[in-house]
């Protein structure tokens, strides 16, 4: 089921399918500025990424001297969600850990997920619960595809990125084989007052993968240089911005997070920026996405 609430700037829909955001309805411009999952492309909006953000290494992760499967992304995205509560301005919905989660994920899990409105902001605020008796590792990420260009006449590469008072920012790319990180090579994302231009062949060794927490806030902007969409995700390590050459969408990624090095092979509690939370911890994080 689709739910959805609205104020006077902006209409937004989740589905209890993955709590996947998978409309954003700008009323003041009478626009859609969501992505709406082309399968020639991309058939997601705006998953949630649980509890793993990107691949594991051969896709095999370990704890405890154990082995278990896993799959890009995680299990959350294609997940049905309870939708527990709805207000004129938010709803929330709640995963718990369930027989078939356990097979590959052997914790128990409270996932609870909201979108509300205030004027014309998303906030989009993960709580998670350890229901477990024993320590719990997790990644998790945002994977919003916002639609560029969104105005006919426009093209993806006459739009603009901005990162507030950076001069450059450093980061990897995937190893297509395995689609984990190859940290030991690094690139500049060059900069000119915090503006790039998304060019045509930005995306086409997939996605650019900033770490460090360089990007706490990062914006869409028009071809004149207004203001498009911004994510503001403050205290996250991990930020991903990715497209498929030739759509028209470009993802803004929050992660706290990432994707494995390739060649990791170690425990999952040694992971860079792995997550933790012992038995009956609460972890809380959000980031806001607005549109202007």
């Amino acid at each position: 089921m689709i739910r959805t609430v609205e104020n006077q700037f902006l209409r937004i829909s989740v589905s209890d399918h993955g709590a996947e955001l998978s409309s954003v309805y700008d009323k003041v411009h009478d626009r859609e500025v969501l992505w709406q999952a082309d399968p020639a492309y991309w058939k997601r909006h705006a998953p949630v990424l649980f509890p793993n953000v990107g691949r594991n290494y051969k896709d095999t992760w370990r704890l405890n001297g154990k082995e278990f499967p896993s799959r890009q992304h995680g299990f959350a995205r294609d997940s049905e969600f309870i939708c527990t509560d709805i207000t004129e301005a938010s709803v929330t919905h709640i995963l718990k850990a369930s027989d078939s989660s356990r097979e590959v994920y052997p914790f128990d899990f409270t996932l609870k997920i909201t979108h509300s409105l205030h004027e014309n902001t998303i906030n989009v605020c993960w709580e998670i619960e350890n229901d477990s008796n024993d320590t719990m590792y997790f990644t998790i990420g945002a994977h919003p595809a916002f639609q560029v260009p969104v105005r006919e006449g426009e093209a993806q590469s006459d739009y603009h990125l901005s990162f507030e008072d950076q001069e450059s920012l450093t980061y990897i790319l995937l190893d297509p084989a395995t689609g984990t990180a190859v940290p030991d090579k690094t690139y500049d994302l060059v900069l000119k007052d915090g503006i790039c231009d998304i060019g045509a062949h930005m995306f086409d060794q997939d996605a650019l993968v900033f770490g460090g927490g360089q990007i706490q806030k990062a914006s869409l902007l028009f071809p004149d240089g207004s203001p498009y969409i911004t994510v503001t995700c403050p205290g996250f390590p991990d930020f991903g911005i990715w497209s498929v050459p030739g759509s028209s969408f470009v993802c803004l990624e929050p992660w706290m997070g990432r994707c494995d090095n390739r060649g990791f092979e170690g425990q999952l509690s040694e992971k860079d920026n792995i997550n933790s939370l012992k038995p009956d911890e609460e972890f809380i994080k959000s980031y806001k996405i607005t549109v202007h």
